[in-house]
């Protein structure tokens, strides 16, 4: 039986300026931060290298925004995993960028230093949403970043997008919709806008779509990416066929993965853990928060029902040897009270549909 695949998630936290509904930890990097941000990572790679004992299989630098500690960094960053942990063949290495204030010359230096997928975030091609959002950036300068990144080698690329903003109709969405798959990505994400507690946002009166039109967005945007080739594996995930995102895939299927970095979470030898969202006591040497173990039953379940493919009994037999059958079929029993236009039950196999994602938490509940 082959290896479970395995992950490296580093958060970069720093950000030129906080979008109004974002609750991700980020703040202004300070002068000469990104050596001693580098130096710390690297002092736990070195920490945590022994307790690898499979090659990982993907690497992501998240944020915030990672391009601002500048290429040069981003690949010192990455030779230091490279030489201390075992990398697979062909492993998936992303980085999250913001489309401004970037060329093919950042771009070439990351495809150099071994990053092969670039997450960029677009949001939105409407100039109106895109002020709201607080994002820097046009449609037009987001086109000649994926232009930019192409030239430089990138053959793996993913758009975010945001659904359900205020003000948005159906016809606003498809018009972004269209754009982002004009630029031929092999992946995209669609959220659905959150409203954070502390955010700016929770502070504004915002003229928020009403709950039908909500839903009504989320099933158009699964209903047209399929019509446009991104086929949808993940409650918020779309690509076409062999770009799934192999990174986001280990937390569906609750696979181990290790974060570094302020406010970034873990499952790593078996148990879950956090650092908290402080970037002076995580530079100072302060420890993660351990979060107990992981990888429950209840766990595994309630992650692999928010892909397209579901819950399965030939991989829940192989994860729980001895007691998966009768997890899968209590689970399935208690999955005869849904609507079928919710979840889907087929011979070992139970999966949500679209309109079943829109309520999966209290799906998940009734089930689980």
């Amino acid at each position: 039986m082959p290896s479970p695949p395995r992950g490296l998630y580093i958060h970069i936290p720093f950000c030129a300026g906080k979008c109004p509904y974002c609750d991700f930890y980020s703040l202004p990097p300070a002068p000469n931060v990104g050596a001693r941000y580098a130096h710390r990572l690297t002092l736990l790679l070195d920490h945590y290298a022994p307790t690898c004992p499979t090659p990982l299989t993907s690497v992501y630098f998240g944020g915030g925004t990672p391009s601002l500690m500048g290429a040069p960094w981003l690949c010192h960053v990455l030779e230091a995993v490279s030489r201390r942990f075992p990398l697979a063949p062909h492993p998936e290495i992303t980085c999250e960028v913001n489309p401004t204030g970037l060329d093919r010359s950042f771009f070439a230096q990351l495809r150099a230093g071994g990053f092969n997928r670039l997450s960029m975030g677009l949001q939105s091609a409407d100039p109106a949403q895109l002020r709201l959002l607080g994002r820097k950036h046009s449609a037009a300068q987001a086109a000649e970043a994926v232009r930019a990144a192409r030239a430089a080698g990138f053959d793996n690329l993913s758009l975010d997008l945001m659904l359900a903003l205020p003000g948005s109709t159906h016809e606003s969405l498809g018009a972004s919709l269209a754009f982002a798959a004009a630029l031929e990505p092999e992946h995209l994400s669609a959220y659905l806008l959150k409203v954070e507690p502390g955010t700016p946002f929770a502070r504004m009166a915002l003229d928020l779509p009403q709950e039908d039109e909500t839903a009504g967005q989320y099933l158009f945007c699964v209903d047209q990416l399929a019509q446009l080739g991104y086929l949808q594996y993940e409650i918020s995930n779309f690509a076409r066929p062999g770009y799934e995102s192999r990174h986001n895939l280990l937390y569906w299927q609750c696979h181990e993965y290790l974060g570094l970095g302020p406010s970034a979470h873990s499952f790593w030898g078996g148990r879950r853990f956090h650092w908290p969202r402080d970037l002076d006591g995580f530079l100072a040497g302060s420890p993660p928060e351990d979060d107990g173990p992981g990888g429950s039953w209840e766990e595994f379940a309630m992650l692999n029902l928010r892909l397209t493919q579901g819950l399965s009994l030939t991989e829940a037999q192989a994860r729980f040897p001895g007691q998966g059958t009768e997890r899968f079929r209590q689970t399935e029993a208690r999955a005869q009270r849904c609507p079928p236009h919710l979840l889907r039950q087929e011979p070992g196999r139970l999966s949500l549909t679209p309109e079943g994602f829109l309520v999966s938490n209290a799906v998940l509940v009734q089930i689980l």
